[in-house]
């Protein structure tokens, strides 16, 4: 089992994701010739990889070209594809100018002849593109129609990205802080800042950095696969470092290399998946129980809210109060920590991100007498164990019987 660490030393775009996975993965350079060919909206495009050593570095750029024109940077590093630039120094290629609407553009992404996990993470990826539009625009992602983002090198960033990421199939991403940039950029909505609006959206949650370099460094499409893939800006540790790569973009940065680095970790060895997560904690000596325990279940109801504990400890003067204990995901914490402020009776907040191990589980179905009963089977070291759900086995009359159920589940699966 492999995991992925995204290094955006220059920043990242779509061309520069995908050139950097072929520097690690060259094998899967065919794989990705041919899918491009297989989408509608791409089919006749040409594609080069080709090495690039900038004086510092060495990896690899992903080109690609229509029929009659030159080679040309699927994304350029510091263009902002669904806008419309005027600085011509910015330029590398000349942009197709063209309104292609979302709900096309997935028509189009859903060809029979695609791969369903390409498919799948090619809406995914283009999907949140749409929506972050939707809410700088004030409108639906069914009413977005992309400038040229929608054009034939950005959705062939796109596809191209989905096909890695299906062919990869990796547990975790993760990506580190991201530079900020600055600047601002002339587009068909007029002058924007640097990240512009729909970019900056979808960077909320992510780690940032001013390095002093200005321009463009995270795209929107780049910033649309990190939103995709990455839970975090932080990075599990314990890891084998087993391969690293080097995806170029277009411009050239004063005193550093203007590429994404790809980092390869070999996790065979270990047990379970490591992840960072958000813990939140407060303490509550003020609030009635019936009232804090409506407030934990909607807190326990958010989706970037993993668990929460309740358990009972003395505070100043004696007092009995709750401490209230959050396991959050990390793009979810300032969300989930002013929701903590909005549901209980507490003043100060405790956070910090830490790592987690977790087993792979597998829910199934178990029938006895007539029911069906939900299980759950989880992968331990020592071999897979599994065990009914209790709120299942509540409604079974008799320990024993209960017992028996347990033990036929365990002897049917030491079975298989």
């Amino acid at each position: 089992m492999k995991t992925f660490h995204l290094d955006p030393v220059g920043g990242i775009a779509g061309d520069m994701f995908i050139a950097s996975i072929l520097d690690v993965r060259p094998d899967l350079e065919a794989g990705l010739r041919a899918t491009l060919s297989l989408c509608p909206l791409i089919a006749d495009i040409s594609v080069a990889v080709v090495k690039h050593n900038d004086g510092i570095l060495t990896g690899r750029r992903f080109l690609v070209s229509k029929p009659g024109g030159e080679h040309v940077a699927a994304e350029p590093a510091h263009h902002h594809h669904d806008h419309q630039h005027s600085h011509a120094e910015d330029h590398a290629h000349p942009h197709t100018h063209i309104h292609v609407a979302w709900r096309d553009i997935r028509s189009a992404l859903e060809a029979p002849q695609l791969d369903p996990a390409v498919v799948r993470h090619a809406i995914g990826i283009f999907a949140l593109l749409a929506e972050a539009e939707a809410k700088v625009h004030g409108t639906t992602p069914g009413e977005i129609s992309f400038h040229e983002i929608g054009a034939w090198d950005s959705i062939a960033d796109i596809v191209g990205a989905a096909y890695l990421i299906a062919s990869l199939d990796a547990p975790v991403w993760t990506v580190g802080p991201l530079p900020l940039g600055s600047g601002r950029v002339r587009t068909a909505h007029g002058i924007l800042p640097v990240p512009a609006p729909a970019t900056a959206l979808l960077m909320e949650g992510f780690v940032t950095i001013d390095d002093g370099i200005g321009g463009e460094r995270v795209t929107p499409t780049g910033a649309a696969i990190l939103r995709y893939l990455c839970k975090a800006s932080a990075s599990p540790s314990l890891r084998t470092l087993v391969a690293s790569g080097h995806g170029f973009g277009t411009r050239k940065l004063p005193g550093i290399s203007n590429c994404l680095r790809i980092l390869c970790f070999g996790t065979s060895g270990d047990v379970g998946t490591t992840e960072t997560v958000a813990v939140i904690e407060c303490e509550i000596d003020d609030q009635t129980g019936e009232d804090l325990a409506q407030a934990i279940d909607h807190v326990r109801a958010h989706r970037g809210v993993l668990d929460v504990v309740q358990t009972p400890v003395f505070g100043k003067k004696g007092r009995m109060m709750a401490h209230v204990r959050i396991l959050a995901r990390p793009e979810a914490l300032q969300t989930v920590v002013q929701l903590v402020f909005e549901e209980t009776s507490t003043i100060g907040i405790r956070y910090s991100l830490v790592h987690r191990v977790t087993l792979a589980r597998e829910a199934g179905e178990f029938q006895h007498d007539g029911r069906s009963l939900r299980t759950k089977t989880v992968a331990r070291p020592g071999g897979p164990t599994v065990k009914v759900e209790a709120d299942d086995l509540a409604g079974v009359a008799g320990k024993a019987v209960r017992d028996t159920i347990r033990s036929t589940i365990a002897k049917a699966e030491d079975a298989e």
